[in-house]
């Protein structure tokens, strides 16, 4: 008993959202002392407040998939595609003089609904046709982008009712309201992932899909939920992008995709699936935030933090991979 007692501290040390969060602390007290007048400042933490959540809830979007064991390429395209078909209800039904609180509602249910029938498509190609996730949702991508093209022309949606705006724009007690979404997004994925019978069945399958076959889980129908729940994450990010930017385009937001994924895998989860805390997509995007604030406070080219996030995610990487190596010996 005392020997397991000796070992847990060390484990919890060693865990890879214990490594994060150090590195967070590390890197936003760096920031704090480098440049203390402009970083630590309301203005600039509430800037970061209506930034972050857009990456974060893509980031979720986009862990959930690679923790059953698959990716998600159409993210960012099916945030696209809500925000214009949900863009033209907004705008048509403003045109035709109908009250901003009909509008609103018809506005948000339609993001919804095209992220819902985007992860279903997703879900029925991985789940029941059998096509690998990458190549399945890489020809989604490309189709969802064709859509929104045939529907804008290459042009943009706007003519939004002004009340929409207050969704990307707004502040409630101070706090930004998408900081509120998103941390709503944050309990209601932890819960759910970590803390259901469905997100146990993910792992599962993350783990091996033919071993959860044999234990009498339905690892279609699940498969098709987690690319459901990862459309209507995009459609709810889709809503905050359209209203900060006051109009719809499928360009928007598409750097997210190749950011999520490192942002999830920054967090620790695993690639090949199977294992991914919340916590630690939720810890590896407020670092990727942090560092892409404190670098335009400095100035520094947007290239360059391209560079520092891709070492700093390799030098997570890499302690993770010690820690696992030291882990399995200890054994």
């Amino acid at each position: 008993m005392k020997k397991n007692t000796e070992k847990k501290p060390q484990a919890r040390f060693q865990s890879k959202e214990s490594v994060l969060f150090f590195i967070f602390i590390g890197i936003f007290v760096l920031m704090c002392v480098l440049s203390p007048q402009t970083f630590l400042t309301w203005r600039n933490l509430q800037s970061m407040a209506f930034q972050l959540p857009e990456l974060g809830i893509f980031a979720l979007a986009m862990m959930l998939v690679i923790v059953s064991g698959g990716m998600n390429l159409s993210i960012t395209f099916t945030a696209a595609l809500a925000s214009i078909v949900g863009g033209v209800v907004l705008s048509t039904m403003t045109a035709a003089g109908m009250g901003p609180t009909i509008t609103i509602v018809a506005g948000l249910a339609t993001f919804v609904l095209i992220g819902f029938l985007c992860g279903t498509l997703n879900g029925v190609i991985v789940a029941d046709i059998g096509i690998a996730p990458m190549l399945a949702t890489l020809g989604t991508s490309t189709l969802f982008e064709g859509v929104c093209l045939n529907i804008t022309k290459g042009g943009a949606i706007s003519g939004f009712p002004d009340a929409f705006l207050w969704f990307g724009n707004a502040s409630v007690l101070g706090i930004p309201f998408p900081m509120i979404v998103f941390v709503a997004v944050v309990v209601a994925s932890y819960f759910l992932l970590e803390r259901s019978p469905f997100g146990f069945k993910t792992y599962m399958i993350g783990c091996s899909p033919t071993v959860t076959e044999y234990s009498g889980i339905n690892v279609k129908k699940t498969l098709r939920i987690v690319y459901i729940i990862s459309g209507i994450l995009c459609a709810i990010a889709g809503v905050l992008m359209s209203s900060r930017y006051n109009s719809a385009k499928e360009s928007y937001g598409s750097s997210y995709m190749l950011q999520s994924i490192s942002a999830a895998v920054l967090g620790g989860t695993d690639i090949a699936g199977g294992y991914g805390k919340v916590i630690g997509t939720v810890l590896a995007v407020m670092i990727i935030q942090v560092i892409s604030s404190g670098l335009n406070i400095f100035g520094i080219n947007r290239f360059i933090t391209t560079v520092v996030m891709g070492a700093i995610l390799i030098l997570v990487l890499t302690i993770n991979y010690i820690s696992s190596g030291r882990k399995a010996s200890s054994k």
